[in-house]
Protein backbone atom coordinates (compact mmCIF):
# COMPACT_ATOMS: atom_id res chain seq x y z
CA UNK A 1 0.00 0.00 0.00
CA UNK A 2 2.93 2.44 1.15
CA UNK A 3 4.58 1.61 -2.65
CA UNK A 4 0.84 2.71 -4.40
CA UNK A 5 0.67 5.93 -2.43
CA UNK A 6 4.27 6.79 -2.69
CA UNK A 7 3.69 6.55 -6.36
CA UNK A 8 0.39 7.89 -6.99
CA UNK A 9 1.30 11.48 -5.96
CA UNK A 10 4.61 11.22 -8.34
CA UNK A 11 2.24 10.41 -11.08
CA UNK A 12 0.96 14.19 -10.81
CA UNK A 13 4.31 15.56 -11.89
CA UNK A 14 3.44 14.03 -15.46
CA UNK A 15 1.04 17.26 -15.64
CA UNK A 16 3.98 19.48 -16.22
CA UNK A 17 2.15 22.23 -14.95
CA UNK A 18 2.89 25.51 -12.74
CA UNK A 19 -0.14 25.21 -9.89
CA UNK A 20 1.12 28.14 -7.55
CA UNK A 21 -0.38 31.44 -7.29
CA UNK A 22 1.83 34.13 -9.19
CA UNK A 23 3.04 35.34 -5.73
CA UNK A 24 5.11 32.59 -5.03
CA UNK A 25 6.69 32.27 -8.41
CA UNK A 26 8.18 35.83 -7.81
CA UNK A 27 9.58 34.42 -4.67
CA UNK A 28 10.19 31.18 -4.87
CA UNK A 29 11.10 30.03 -8.66
CA UNK A 30 14.41 29.04 -9.65
CA UNK A 31 16.17 28.25 -13.15
CA UNK A 32 18.75 25.07 -13.43
CA UNK A 33 19.66 23.91 -16.91
CA UNK A 34 16.53 24.41 -18.85
CA UNK A 35 14.69 23.30 -15.83
CA UNK A 36 12.17 25.83 -13.81
CA UNK A 37 11.11 24.40 -10.68
CA UNK A 38 10.20 25.86 -7.17
CA UNK A 39 12.40 24.78 -4.34
CA UNK A 40 10.64 22.80 -1.18
CA UNK A 41 10.49 25.05 2.45
CA UNK A 42 12.75 23.43 4.80
CA UNK A 43 14.70 20.93 2.78
CA UNK A 44 18.74 20.89 2.87
CA UNK A 45 19.72 21.57 -0.72
CA UNK A 46 23.16 20.46 -2.55
CA UNK A 47 23.53 21.57 -5.58
CA UNK A 48 26.38 19.93 -8.30
CA UNK A 49 27.30 21.06 -11.60
CA UNK A 50 24.99 18.29 -13.32
CA UNK A 51 22.35 17.71 -10.28
CA UNK A 52 20.86 19.50 -7.50
CA UNK A 53 19.73 16.92 -4.74
CA UNK A 54 16.96 17.81 -2.11
CA UNK A 55 16.86 16.03 1.51
CA UNK A 56 14.68 15.74 4.00
CA UNK A 57 15.19 13.62 7.25
CA UNK A 58 13.46 12.28 10.34
CA UNK A 59 16.11 11.58 12.76
CA UNK A 60 14.01 10.13 15.30
CA UNK A 61 11.85 7.78 13.26
CA UNK A 62 14.18 7.30 10.42
CA UNK A 63 11.95 8.69 8.01
CA UNK A 64 14.03 9.75 4.32
CA UNK A 65 13.44 11.28 1.01
CA UNK A 66 15.50 11.88 -1.64
CA UNK A 67 14.91 14.53 -4.68
CA UNK A 68 17.68 14.61 -7.53
CA UNK A 69 17.02 16.97 -10.49
CA UNK A 70 19.29 16.10 -13.46
CA UNK A 71 20.50 18.96 -15.93
CA UNK A 72 19.09 17.83 -19.48
CA UNK A 73 21.45 15.35 -21.70
CA UNK A 74 20.80 14.37 -25.26
CA UNK A 75 18.29 12.35 -26.02
CA UNK A 76 16.52 10.17 -28.70
CA UNK A 77 13.06 10.37 -30.30
CA UNK A 78 11.34 7.65 -28.29
CA UNK A 79 10.76 8.50 -24.33
CA UNK A 80 10.55 4.99 -23.70
CA UNK A 81 13.80 4.24 -24.85
CA UNK A 82 15.43 7.26 -22.77
CA UNK A 83 13.89 6.05 -19.81
CA UNK A 84 15.04 2.48 -20.14
CA UNK A 85 18.23 3.67 -20.76
CA UNK A 86 18.30 5.94 -17.54
CA UNK A 87 16.78 3.01 -15.56
CA UNK A 88 19.76 0.96 -16.61
CA UNK A 89 22.62 3.26 -16.10
CA UNK A 90 21.42 6.11 -13.45
CA UNK A 91 19.12 3.78 -11.38
CA UNK A 92 20.19 0.30 -11.55
CA UNK A 93 24.12 1.21 -10.65
CA UNK A 94 23.28 3.22 -8.22
CA UNK A 95 20.91 0.73 -6.17
CA UNK A 96 19.90 -2.67 -5.64
CA UNK A 97 16.14 -3.17 -7.46
CA UNK A 98 14.44 -5.93 -6.55
CA UNK A 99 12.09 -5.88 -9.95
CA UNK A 100 11.83 -4.21 -13.05
CA UNK A 101 9.88 -0.86 -12.71
CA UNK A 102 6.28 -0.68 -12.88
CA UNK A 103 5.53 2.10 -15.46
CA UNK A 104 2.42 3.95 -15.75
CA UNK A 105 1.04 5.51 -18.89
CA UNK A 106 3.29 8.43 -20.29
CA UNK A 107 1.83 12.05 -20.54
CA UNK A 108 2.21 14.66 -22.93
CA UNK A 109 2.81 18.74 -22.33
CA UNK A 110 3.81 21.39 -25.00
CA UNK A 111 6.12 18.78 -26.33
CA UNK A 112 7.85 16.67 -23.83
CA UNK A 113 6.60 13.04 -23.06
CA UNK A 114 6.91 11.76 -19.28
CA UNK A 115 7.82 8.42 -18.95
CA UNK A 116 7.42 7.22 -15.28
CA UNK A 117 8.50 3.76 -13.29
CA UNK A 118 8.87 2.94 -9.57
CA UNK A 119 10.68 -0.27 -7.61
CA UNK A 120 11.14 -1.07 -4.33
CA UNK A 121 15.35 -0.81 -3.90
CA UNK A 122 17.86 -1.72 -1.15
CA UNK A 123 21.36 0.05 -0.54
CA UNK A 124 23.62 -0.78 2.35
CA UNK A 125 20.90 -2.33 4.25
CA UNK A 126 18.39 0.76 3.52
CA UNK A 127 14.83 -0.33 1.81
CA UNK A 128 12.57 1.87 0.17
CA UNK A 129 11.27 3.25 -3.14
CA UNK A 130 13.20 4.65 -6.00
CA UNK A 131 11.18 6.63 -8.57
CA UNK A 132 12.26 7.89 -11.89
CA UNK A 133 10.74 10.39 -14.21
CA UNK A 134 12.50 10.69 -17.31
CA UNK A 135 10.70 13.89 -19.33
CA UNK A 136 11.94 13.58 -23.45
CA UNK A 137 11.29 16.28 -25.86
CA UNK A 138 13.66 18.23 -28.89
CA UNK A 139 16.29 15.68 -28.70
CA UNK A 140 16.62 16.23 -24.97
CA UNK A 141 15.88 14.67 -21.98
CA UNK A 142 15.72 15.74 -18.24
CA UNK A 143 15.62 12.71 -15.20
CA UNK A 144 14.38 13.08 -11.47
CA UNK A 145 14.92 10.75 -9.23
CA UNK A 146 13.13 10.29 -5.59
CA UNK A 147 14.38 7.58 -3.20
CA UNK A 148 12.25 7.33 -0.29
CA UNK A 149 10.98 5.19 2.77
CA UNK A 150 7.97 6.72 3.89
CA UNK A 151 5.07 8.56 2.66
CA UNK A 152 5.66 11.72 5.09
CA UNK A 153 6.74 13.79 3.25
CA UNK A 154 4.15 13.14 0.45
CA UNK A 155 3.20 16.97 0.16
CA UNK A 156 6.37 18.68 -0.12
CA UNK A 157 7.28 16.33 -2.94
CA UNK A 158 4.43 16.59 -4.72
CA UNK A 159 4.39 20.48 -4.50
CA UNK A 160 7.91 20.46 -6.24
CA UNK A 161 6.83 17.77 -8.90
CA UNK A 162 4.04 20.44 -9.58
CA UNK A 163 6.49 23.26 -9.79
CA UNK A 164 9.09 21.88 -12.41
CA UNK A 165 8.44 23.14 -16.08
CA UNK A 166 11.14 23.11 -18.80
CA UNK A 167 12.34 25.34 -21.52
CA UNK A 168 11.89 24.99 -25.01
CA UNK A 169 15.40 24.63 -27.03
CA UNK A 170 15.59 27.97 -28.78
CA UNK A 171 15.10 26.99 -32.43
CA UNK A 172 11.76 25.40 -31.49
CA UNK A 173 10.50 28.33 -29.37
CA UNK A 174 7.75 30.37 -30.96
CA UNK A 175 8.19 33.93 -31.07
CA UNK A 176 5.36 34.26 -28.50
CA UNK A 177 7.43 31.82 -26.20
CA UNK A 178 10.17 33.59 -26.41
CA UNK A 179 8.36 36.97 -25.78
CA UNK A 180 6.91 35.16 -22.56
CA UNK A 181 10.83 34.23 -21.29
CA UNK A 182 12.00 38.10 -21.48
CA UNK A 183 9.22 39.06 -19.73
CA UNK A 184 9.59 36.16 -16.67
CA UNK A 185 13.71 37.06 -16.64
CA UNK A 186 13.44 39.77 -14.13
CA UNK A 187 11.24 38.09 -12.06
CA UNK A 188 13.20 34.28 -11.73
CA UNK A 189 15.68 33.79 -9.38
CA UNK A 190 18.88 32.17 -11.03
CA UNK A 191 20.70 29.16 -9.31
CA UNK A 192 24.07 29.66 -9.86
CA UNK A 193 26.17 26.85 -10.90
CA UNK A 194 29.47 25.75 -10.02
CA UNK A 195 31.96 26.89 -11.83
CA UNK A 196 34.84 24.23 -12.34
CA UNK A 197 38.04 25.95 -14.02
CA UNK A 198 41.45 24.91 -14.75
CA UNK A 199 43.88 27.08 -13.04
CA UNK A 200 42.44 29.75 -10.32
CA UNK A 201 38.70 28.93 -11.16
CA UNK A 202 36.22 32.21 -11.47
CA UNK A 203 33.28 32.99 -12.74
CA UNK A 204 32.72 33.15 -16.45
CA UNK A 205 31.83 36.41 -17.55
CA UNK A 206 31.16 35.28 -21.11
CA UNK A 207 28.01 35.09 -21.20
CA UNK A 208 28.21 34.61 -25.47
CA UNK A 209 29.21 31.09 -25.60
CA UNK A 210 26.84 28.02 -26.37
CA UNK A 211 28.78 25.08 -24.51
CA UNK A 212 28.05 21.96 -25.48
CA UNK A 213 26.30 19.24 -23.64
CA UNK A 214 29.05 16.92 -22.03
CA UNK A 215 28.69 12.88 -23.02
CA UNK A 216 28.16 10.97 -19.57
CA UNK A 217 31.45 9.39 -18.51
CA UNK A 218 30.90 8.08 -15.03
CA UNK A 219 33.04 10.77 -13.20
CA UNK A 220 32.05 13.46 -11.14
CA UNK A 221 32.82 16.79 -13.63
CA UNK A 222 32.84 16.42 -17.38
CA UNK A 223 32.76 20.03 -17.71
CA UNK A 224 35.37 23.15 -16.80
CA UNK A 225 35.02 26.67 -17.20
CA UNK A 226 38.19 28.48 -16.84
CA UNK A 227 38.87 31.60 -15.62
CA UNK A 228 39.87 33.12 -18.95
CA UNK A 229 36.58 32.58 -20.86
CA UNK A 230 37.07 29.16 -22.38
CA UNK A 231 34.79 26.11 -21.39
CA UNK A 232 35.69 22.40 -21.78
CA UNK A 233 33.27 19.26 -22.14
CA UNK A 234 33.85 15.94 -22.92
CA UNK A 235 32.77 14.57 -26.25
CA UNK A 236 32.81 10.83 -27.63
CA UNK A 237 36.23 11.32 -29.86
CA UNK A 238 37.65 14.94 -28.33
CA UNK A 239 37.32 17.36 -25.61
CA UNK A 240 35.43 20.82 -26.95
CA UNK A 241 36.49 23.98 -25.69
CA UNK A 242 34.63 27.05 -26.34
CA UNK A 243 34.68 30.46 -26.38
CA UNK A 244 32.14 32.73 -27.86
CA UNK A 245 31.76 31.82 -31.86
CA UNK A 246 35.20 29.90 -31.51
CA UNK A 247 35.42 25.84 -31.26
CA UNK A 248 38.92 23.83 -30.58
CA UNK A 249 38.57 20.33 -30.60
CA UNK A 250 40.84 18.47 -28.86
CA UNK A 251 41.26 15.13 -30.59
CA UNK A 252 41.98 11.86 -28.31
CA UNK A 253 45.10 9.84 -29.59
CA UNK A 254 43.57 7.58 -32.73
CA UNK A 255 45.88 4.92 -33.85
CA UNK A 256 45.46 5.43 -37.84
CA UNK A 257 45.36 9.22 -37.70
CA UNK A 258 48.35 9.44 -35.40
CA UNK A 259 50.25 6.78 -37.55
CA UNK A 260 54.43 7.64 -38.45
CA UNK A 261 54.85 9.10 -41.40
CA UNK A 262 58.42 10.02 -42.76
CA UNK A 263 56.72 12.60 -44.83
CA UNK A 264 55.16 15.37 -42.60
CA UNK A 265 52.67 16.51 -45.36
CA UNK A 266 51.75 13.37 -46.02
CA UNK A 267 51.09 12.46 -42.12
CA UNK A 268 49.41 15.55 -42.20
CA UNK A 269 47.07 14.74 -44.84
CA UNK A 270 46.51 11.57 -43.61
CA UNK A 271 44.99 12.87 -40.58
CA UNK A 272 42.59 15.50 -42.38
CA UNK A 273 41.59 12.49 -44.14
CA UNK A 274 40.31 11.07 -40.87
CA UNK A 275 39.50 13.26 -38.49
CA UNK A 276 38.56 16.42 -40.43
CA UNK A 277 36.72 15.29 -43.58
CA UNK A 278 34.36 13.12 -42.56
CA UNK A 279 32.42 15.50 -40.67
CA UNK A 280 32.73 17.93 -43.81
CA UNK A 281 30.87 18.25 -47.35
CA UNK A 282 33.21 19.99 -49.28
CA UNK A 283 36.20 22.03 -48.71
CA UNK A 284 37.82 24.93 -50.92
CA UNK A 285 40.96 27.05 -50.27
CA UNK A 286 42.73 24.19 -48.96
CA UNK A 287 46.64 24.27 -47.67
CA UNK A 288 48.85 21.81 -46.09
CA UNK A 289 51.86 23.61 -44.63
CA UNK A 290 54.73 22.08 -42.14
CA UNK A 291 58.04 23.06 -40.76
CA UNK A 292 60.85 20.20 -40.08
CA UNK A 293 62.38 22.10 -37.19
CA UNK A 294 63.52 20.06 -34.14
CA UNK A 295 59.76 20.28 -32.51
CA UNK A 296 58.19 20.42 -35.74
CA UNK A 297 54.83 21.64 -36.82
CA UNK A 298 51.43 20.74 -38.76
CA UNK A 299 49.28 23.44 -39.91
CA UNK A 300 46.27 23.02 -42.10
CA UNK A 301 43.21 25.18 -43.45
CA UNK A 302 40.48 24.90 -45.38
CA UNK A 303 36.97 26.83 -45.90
CA UNK A 304 34.55 23.73 -44.90
CA UNK A 305 30.49 23.25 -45.38
CA UNK A 306 29.30 21.02 -41.92
CA UNK A 307 27.15 18.26 -42.94
CA UNK A 308 23.87 18.37 -40.93
CA UNK A 309 23.75 22.20 -40.84
CA UNK A 310 25.04 23.64 -44.24
CA UNK A 311 27.01 26.21 -42.14
CA UNK A 312 30.28 27.12 -43.50
CA UNK A 313 33.16 27.49 -41.45
CA UNK A 314 36.87 27.81 -41.54
CA UNK A 315 38.76 25.05 -39.77
CA UNK A 316 42.74 24.37 -39.28
CA UNK A 317 44.30 21.11 -38.16
CA UNK A 318 46.91 21.44 -36.18
CA UNK A 319 49.39 19.66 -34.16
CA UNK A 320 52.88 21.19 -32.36
CA UNK A 321 55.65 17.28 -31.98
CA UNK A 322 57.06 18.56 -28.86
CA UNK A 323 60.67 16.81 -28.39
CA UNK A 324 59.49 14.68 -25.94
CA UNK A 325 56.62 13.05 -27.88
CA UNK A 326 53.65 14.66 -27.30
CA UNK A 327 51.58 17.01 -29.02
CA UNK A 328 47.65 16.73 -30.32
CA UNK A 329 45.79 17.53 -33.32
CA UNK A 330 44.00 20.15 -32.86
CA UNK A 331 41.00 21.38 -34.74
CA UNK A 332 40.16 25.09 -34.61
CA UNK A 333 36.74 25.94 -36.10
CA UNK A 334 35.55 29.67 -36.53
CA UNK A 335 33.07 31.62 -38.79
CA UNK A 336 35.61 32.99 -40.87
CA UNK A 337 39.88 33.38 -41.23
CA UNK A 338 39.67 36.73 -39.94
CA UNK A 339 37.86 35.43 -36.53
CA UNK A 340 40.62 32.50 -35.87
CA UNK A 341 43.60 35.38 -36.94
CA UNK A 342 41.83 37.68 -34.53
CA UNK A 343 42.53 35.15 -31.72
CA UNK A 344 45.70 33.18 -32.91
CA UNK A 345 47.43 35.36 -34.81
CA UNK A 346 48.06 35.23 -38.54
CA UNK A 347 50.90 33.10 -40.33
CA UNK A 348 53.31 33.43 -43.61
CA UNK A 349 53.12 30.24 -45.71
CA UNK A 350 56.15 31.73 -47.42
CA UNK A 351 58.55 32.48 -44.52
CA UNK A 352 61.39 30.62 -43.29
CA UNK A 353 59.95 31.58 -39.97
CA UNK A 354 56.87 29.62 -40.09
CA UNK A 355 56.12 27.58 -37.07
CA UNK A 356 57.55 29.79 -34.48
CA UNK A 357 55.74 33.01 -34.24
CA UNK A 358 53.61 33.50 -30.73
CA UNK A 359 50.11 32.05 -32.84
CA UNK A 360 51.31 28.59 -33.03
CA UNK A 361 52.74 28.80 -29.23
CA UNK A 362 49.02 30.03 -28.50
CA UNK A 363 47.51 27.36 -30.62
CA UNK A 364 49.47 24.43 -29.10
CA UNK A 365 48.84 25.81 -25.51
CA UNK A 366 45.21 25.19 -26.43
CA UNK A 367 45.82 21.31 -25.34
CA UNK A 368 45.86 22.09 -21.58
CA UNK A 369 42.33 22.97 -21.85
CA UNK A 370 41.66 19.11 -21.73
CA UNK A 371 42.12 19.76 -17.77
CA UNK A 372 38.95 18.23 -15.36
CA UNK A 373 38.19 18.68 -11.55
CA UNK A 374 37.95 15.32 -9.87
CA UNK A 375 35.73 14.04 -6.91
CA UNK A 376 37.02 11.69 -4.02
CA UNK A 377 34.48 9.14 -5.47
CA UNK A 378 36.18 9.23 -9.04
CA UNK A 379 40.01 8.44 -7.31
CA UNK A 380 38.10 4.94 -5.74
CA UNK A 381 40.66 1.92 -7.48
CA UNK A 382 44.29 1.73 -8.39
CA UNK A 383 46.07 3.88 -10.28
CA UNK A 384 49.51 2.90 -11.60
CA UNK A 385 52.52 5.25 -13.33
CA UNK A 386 55.58 2.88 -14.65
CA UNK A 387 58.83 4.04 -15.65
CA UNK A 388 61.81 2.99 -17.16
CA UNK A 389 65.40 4.03 -18.96
CA UNK A 390 68.89 3.03 -19.71
CA UNK A 391 72.01 4.43 -20.58
CA UNK A 392 74.63 2.94 -22.71
CA UNK A 393 78.17 4.15 -22.26
CA UNK A 394 81.03 4.23 -25.07
CA UNK A 395 84.32 4.63 -24.32
CA UNK A 396 85.59 7.84 -26.13
CA UNK A 397 88.96 6.86 -27.02
CA UNK A 398 88.00 2.98 -27.90
CA UNK A 399 84.75 2.73 -29.14
CA UNK A 400 83.85 -0.09 -27.11
CA UNK A 401 81.00 -0.50 -24.99
CA UNK A 402 81.49 0.87 -21.40
CA UNK A 403 78.34 -0.72 -19.77
CA UNK A 404 74.85 0.13 -19.14
CA UNK A 405 72.99 1.45 -16.52
CA UNK A 406 69.07 1.02 -16.00
CA UNK A 407 66.22 2.19 -13.80
CA UNK A 408 62.90 1.39 -13.76
CA UNK A 409 60.19 1.99 -11.53
CA UNK A 410 56.37 1.73 -10.39
CA UNK A 411 54.21 3.94 -8.47
CA UNK A 412 50.59 2.64 -7.16
CA UNK A 413 48.28 4.17 -5.44
CA UNK A 414 45.03 2.03 -4.32
CA UNK A 415 42.32 4.03 -2.72
CA UNK A 416 39.35 3.00 -1.31
CA UNK A 417 35.94 3.24 0.50
CA UNK A 418 36.48 5.67 3.32
CA UNK A 419 39.11 7.69 1.64
CA UNK A 420 42.32 5.23 2.96
CA UNK A 421 44.56 4.71 0.47
CA UNK A 422 48.08 2.35 0.06
CA UNK A 423 50.95 4.09 -1.59
CA UNK A 424 53.93 1.73 -3.19
CA UNK A 425 57.00 2.78 -4.76
CA UNK A 426 58.95 -0.10 -6.72
CA UNK A 427 62.32 1.05 -7.76
CA UNK A 428 65.44 -1.53 -9.76
CA UNK A 429 68.01 0.78 -11.09
CA UNK A 430 71.96 0.72 -11.61
CA UNK A 431 74.54 -0.92 -13.45
CA UNK A 432 73.39 -3.80 -15.51
CA UNK A 433 74.20 -7.32 -13.99
CA UNK A 434 74.06 -5.16 -10.52
CA UNK A 435 70.65 -3.56 -10.25
CA UNK A 436 69.53 -2.96 -6.76
CA UNK A 437 65.64 -2.90 -5.60
CA UNK A 438 64.08 -0.59 -3.39
CA UNK A 439 60.54 -0.76 -1.95
CA UNK A 440 58.46 2.30 0.19
CA UNK A 441 55.58 2.04 1.10
CA UNK A 442 52.84 4.35 3.00
CA UNK A 443 49.17 4.21 3.93
CA UNK A 444 46.60 6.65 5.54
CA UNK A 445 43.78 8.72 4.90
CA UNK A 446 43.19 11.20 1.44
CA UNK A 447 40.99 14.31 1.33
CA UNK A 448 40.15 16.89 -1.43
CA UNK A 449 41.09 20.29 -0.85
CA UNK A 450 38.69 21.66 -3.36
CA UNK A 451 38.22 19.41 -6.15
CA UNK A 452 42.11 20.63 -7.64
CA UNK A 453 44.22 18.90 -4.72
CA UNK A 454 44.70 15.52 -3.04
CA UNK A 455 45.89 15.76 0.50
CA UNK A 456 47.47 12.58 1.91
CA UNK A 457 48.27 11.64 5.22
CA UNK A 458 51.19 10.23 5.28
CA UNK A 459 53.23 9.69 2.62
CA UNK A 460 56.95 8.51 3.51
CA UNK A 461 56.05 9.79 7.26
CA UNK A 462 54.72 13.67 6.52
CA UNK A 463 51.34 14.92 5.02
CA UNK A 464 51.41 15.65 1.32
CA UNK A 465 49.15 17.79 -0.64
CA UNK A 466 49.56 17.28 -4.60
CA UNK A 467 48.08 19.32 -7.21
CA UNK A 468 45.50 17.21 -9.02
CA UNK A 469 43.27 17.00 -12.67
CA UNK A 470 42.21 14.48 -14.72
CA UNK A 471 42.83 14.25 -18.52
CA UNK A 472 40.36 12.45 -21.25
CA UNK A 473 40.90 10.07 -23.81
CA UNK A 474 38.50 7.93 -25.43
CA UNK A 475 36.75 5.93 -22.48
CA UNK A 476 39.67 6.49 -19.63
CA UNK A 477 40.77 8.90 -17.92
CA UNK A 478 44.53 9.93 -16.55
CA UNK A 479 44.89 11.62 -12.71
CA UNK A 480 47.26 13.98 -12.49
CA UNK A 481 49.57 14.34 -9.50
CA UNK A 482 52.14 17.44 -9.71
CA UNK A 483 52.47 16.36 -13.49
CA UNK A 484 53.29 12.50 -13.23
CA UNK A 485 50.39 10.77 -14.94
CA UNK A 486 48.66 7.74 -13.52
CA UNK A 487 46.22 5.63 -15.18
CA UNK A 488 44.03 3.56 -13.44
CA UNK A 489 44.43 -0.14 -13.64
CA UNK A 490 41.91 -1.38 -11.49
Amino acid sequence: MIMKKLFLFCFLFISLATLISPVEVLAQKETFDIITFTEPQGWDKKPSEKAIQFSKEDAATGAYCLITLYSSLPGKDSSKENFDLEWSTLIKESVTVSADPEMQAPANEDGWEAQSGYAPFESDGSKGIIILVTSSGFQKMVNIVILTNTDQYEKDMTKFLESVSFQKPVAAQTQDDIEAQQAETTNVQTNPSVQLAGNEPQNNPNTNTQIPTAVKSGFQFDTSNFDDGWNSTVQEDWVEVTKANIKVLIHYPNKNADAYNSVLLDGLKNAWDILIAPKYSSATNMEFMSSGSWESIEFAEAVMVEKGTGKTVYVVLFQKNFSNGSGKYLEFITSDKQTFEQEFGTYENASANFGTGPGFIKMADMANYNKFAIAASDLIGKWTNNFGSTIQYVNANTGLDAGMDSHASATNFQMGPGNGYTWELNVASGPVGRIKFQTVKSSGKFSMNGNWQVNFSDMEGRPTTYNAHFSCIKGFRILWLDDKAYAKKE
